[in-house]
């Protein structure tokens, strides 16, 4: 979704990046917790510079994502929470990397949704279902947004 959002996001005269970082983190809590803060730091410099920091992560726990925010608005730089809500049986089925299958096989430990909880957002900006949802759907629900 990150790449339909930013084209559109160009398409309407936006600067936007997508964030890909921290190939050398595993799945431990320690882990994501330190994955989440490196995003959070590097989306508040592009936001910074006004830019739009599309930050697309599996980020599972609230506190995490709860720092960020805080970092942003002492800031006060704009933070959009977006809910990327899809069902654990359709995540599996849309898993390039085959991470879930691994994860079920018990190669990977710690993973979000197997043997590691999610901790949903409670209030979360923009709430997306999107084992309900057809892409463009969920691209011009965030555009309105913005």
């Amino acid at each position: 979704m990150a790449v339909a959002l930013e084209s559109a996001l160009y398409e309407h005269g936006k600067l936007a990046y997508r964030l890909g970082i921290n190939k050398n983190l595993g799945f431990s809590t320690e882990d994501r917790t330190e994955n989440i803060r490196r995003i959070g730091e590097i989306a508040k410099l592009f936001v910074d510079s006004d830019t739009i920091a599309l930050s697309s992560f599996i980020s599972p726990y609230r506190a995490d994502r709860d720092k960020v925010c805080q970092r942003h608005d002492g800031a006060s730089l704009d933070f959009i929470e977006v809910f990327v809500d899809c069902s654990l049986e359709e995540t599996e089925k849309r898993d390039p990397k085959g991470l879930y299958k691994k994860a079920r096989a018990g190669e990977i430990k710690h993973f979000t949704g197997i043997d590691d909880p999610y901790e949903a957002p409670e209030n979360p900006d923009i709430h997306l279902h999107t084992d309900q949802m057809t892409l463009d759907k969920e691209v011009a629900i965030i555009i309105h947004y913005l």
